[in-house]
Parts: C-alpha cells; structure tokens; sequence
C-alpha cells in the first residue's frame, strides 16, 4: 500500500492536471471567442462608419447606386460576400471577392428577416474551413429600420493559426498557473491532513481507552480481572478474520467483544456474585443485562457500534436463546462470531470454579452445538484454526493477551 504522502500527492498532481487541463481548454476557447468577437467587432463598427457616409448610404433616390458602392467597398475591406437588402427584405445590391460566389453557393439560404440588433454566427464549411456571417441592421435618421446588411467572410488560414495559437498561449499560461497553485498548496494540504489524522488518531485511542477501562471496570465488578474481555475480542477478531470480515464490522465486534456484558453493571452484587446455581426468578433479573447493556452502549457515541455484539451474543442459532429468540442468520454475524469465542474462551480458561479443559473436549462442545447453539459454518471455519487460537492462549500471560488485541486493534481501526 502506498503511503499516505504519495496518495496525496498522486492524488494531487491528478486533480491538478484534471483541473488544468479543463481551465486550460476554457481558457483557450473563451480567448478563441474573443478574438473572434473582436474581429467581428472591427468589422461592424467599419461597417456602420462606412455607410453613414453620403455616397454610401443605401437610402433615397441613389440607394440602389449607393448601396453597390458600398458592397464593393465592403468585399474589398472584409468580407467576401456582401448582401444588402431593403427593409421589406428585396435585394438592393450584392459583390462577391474572387471565391464569394463559390462560398454562397455553399450557404443555406435565409428566410425573412426581421431582426432588429447585429448579431452573427460561426460556421463551419466541408474541409472544416470557418467561416463568419454578420447580420446588421441598417437604419436612418431617428433610428427608424432602412434594410439590412448581411455579410460573409472566411477566416483566412494564417489568421485563423495566429487566433488558435493565442488560444493555445492563453491556455497553457492558465494550466501552468493552475499546477503553480496546485504546487504550492500540496504542502499546506499535507500538514493539515496530517494535523487532522493525528487529532483523529488521538481521538479513537482515547476511545479505545475507555472502551478498555469500561470493560476491565465491568469485569471486575464480575469477579474477572478483565483478560477475559481481551480474550474473547481477540478470538472473535481472529475468527472473523478467517471469514473475510474487515472494515467497520469488524471494528463493531471488536468493541462489542469488550463490552459484551456491559449491562452487568445494572445487576445487583447477590446475583451477580452468587456462588450457586440462580433461582428462575434471578436468572429472569439476570437476562435484563442483554436491554441494559443495549441502552448503555446505543447512547455512548462511538461504542454504540457494538450493539449488536451487546444484543445478540445470548441468541442461539435454532431460536432459544434471548433476548428476542433470534434464529440462524436473521442473529448479527458478528454475534454468532462472538458466541462461538466466548464459549471457547469460558471452557479452556481457568476460572475459581474451574480447571480449564483441553482442546478436544472444548471443540467437541462446540461441534455438538452446531446448529443448535452456534452457526454451524462459523463453527468449520473455527474448527481449522481452534488449535493455533488454543496455543496462543495457553501460552500468552495478561500482557501479551493484551499486546495480541492491541496489534489486532491497530490493525483494523488503522492506528
């Protein structure tokens, strides 16, 4: 996996060019445009000023006269077909340069004519040659509507290089700007991330902290010294492992795991602690931890992942189990994960009451309950990796049981 730094900066460089590149493209077309605009500008405004002179003037009893004076004019200053018309649209006069004509032919003919500002349009003839058609209206004293004027011009080759390559210019300065900044900004960025990941990183230790300290607390008040919550969490993280589980299921049942019997601390002390059997009234109490520890765990923030490790570790494959009698898959796969390691961990873990019993007789258990207790697949897959797990933690004192969950808590919520 790469590291941090180099995803940001591949990432970076990737965006930045991304963004260059369309900034670029804008660029080029928006300075395309503009010079475009301003060829267009020159010609209308040439235009205009040419026709307010006497001897050009489409008007009276010369305008016909006037208006080929000033389409001979025109074809010779800047376009390459010139049309004039009277208001009612009837042709007055029109001139051609040397190639007009055949360009003429090539245009769709327009229908009637009624628009009342210069405007034009850009178009494109076979061999992708552009072309520019103006459109203005001509009008007298007191701005009244005289005829129109239409004209034609195809961008010349060398002008229309030297209007690309201004594109081309203003849009490589604009991308070459946009990786400067881009440059510049990449080492803020990667402070403030790496600023924002620390805070993040110390946020969930202290989470994980508290989550241990509850834990460690409710175990206690049980008579445990607390390994057996590192236990289960590690067996249950191992096992899920096997499965394929990973993410923020995976980080659910680790919390869950820890906190399992949570709502333990809302039992009173002579049925918690009672060395016999409990009467059914007392088991009934008991059961109650399930809720208790749901309501504790639901309203807790970031622990409120593990409810259903908390909801759903007394629920039994065939439906008997509490507290809602959840069958097969409709149990969470992380509680049927942790009902498996915590039977495991009860059986070969020695308690005051009990000497631990050996790997087989603990897996014939749970081979027994298949189906019935556990989820008979989950149990296959512990059955391949039940020696290796029982090894660990014969041989494993408290503090490397604590380091085993540690390195697999790291591992899995990315410390």
């Amino acid at each position: 996996m790469l590291p941090f730094h180099r995803k940001l900066a591949l990432g970076t460089a990737g965006v930045a060019l991304a963004v260059a590149a369309l900034a670029g493209l804008a660029a080029g077309f928006i300075a395309h445009d503009k010079a475009e605009d301003t060829l267009v500008a020159q010609a209308t405004e040439d235009t205009q000023r040419l026709l307010r002179h006497e001897g050009f003037r489409p008007e009276g009893v010369q305008a016909t006269r006037n208006a080929q004076a000033a389409a001979q004019a025109l074809v010779a200053a800047h376009f390459d077909i010139v049309q004039i018309y009277t208001a009612g649209g009837l042709l007055m006069a029109e001139q051609f340069s040397a190639d007009g004509r055949a360009l003429d032919a090539e245009l769709p003919t327009r229908g009637a004519r009624g628009y009342t500002q210069p405007w034009y349009e850009r178009r494109f003839l076979p061999g992708r040659r552009p072309l520019l058609r103006l459109f203005i209206p001509l009008r007298g004293e007191g701005q009244a509507l005289t005829g129109y004027l239409e004209g034609a011009r195809l961008v010349p080759d060398v002008q229309r290089e030297r209007m690309l390559a201004d594109a081309r210019r203003v849009g490589l300065l604009v991308a070459l700007a946009v990786l400067v900044c881009s440059a510049a900004l990449y080492p803020l960025v990667l402070r403030l991330n790496r600023d924002s990941q620390n805070r993040q990183r110390e946020l969930l230790e202290s989470h994980i902290a508290m989550m241990e300290a509850l834990g460690r607390a409710i175990a206690r008040r049980d008579s445990d010294n607390g390994i057996h919550n590192y236990r289960v969490a590690w067996i249950s993280a191992t096992l899920a492992e096997a499965v394929g589980l990973h993410g923020t299921r995976m980080q659910e049942l680790i919390v869950g795991s820890f906190l399992h019997d949570v709502g333990k601390i809302g039992i009173p002390e002579h049925i918690l602690l009672k060395p016999g059997p409990l009467s059914p009234e007392e088991m009934l109490i008991m059961h109650t931890h399930v809720a208790a520890g749901e309501d504790i765990v639901s309203g807790s923030g970031w622990l409120a992942g593990g409810q259903a490790v908390v909801g759903g570790h007394h629920e039994k494959w065939d439906g008997t189990g509490y507290p809602r009698g959840l069958a097969g898959t409709d149990i969470p796969l992380v509680a049927r994960i942790f009902a498996i390691a915590d039977v495991f961990d009860a059986l070969c873990s020695r308690r005051p009451y009990k000497e631990p019993v050996p790997l087989e007789t603990a897996m014939q258990a749970l081979r027994s309950e298949a189906g019935k207790h556990f989820d008979p697949h989950l149990v296959q897959v512990f059955d391949q990796q039940a020696a290796t797990v029982y090894r660990t933690l014969v041989e494993a004192d408290e503090e490397q049981l604590q380091a085993l969950l540690t390195r697999m808590v790291r591992k899995h919520f990315s410390l």
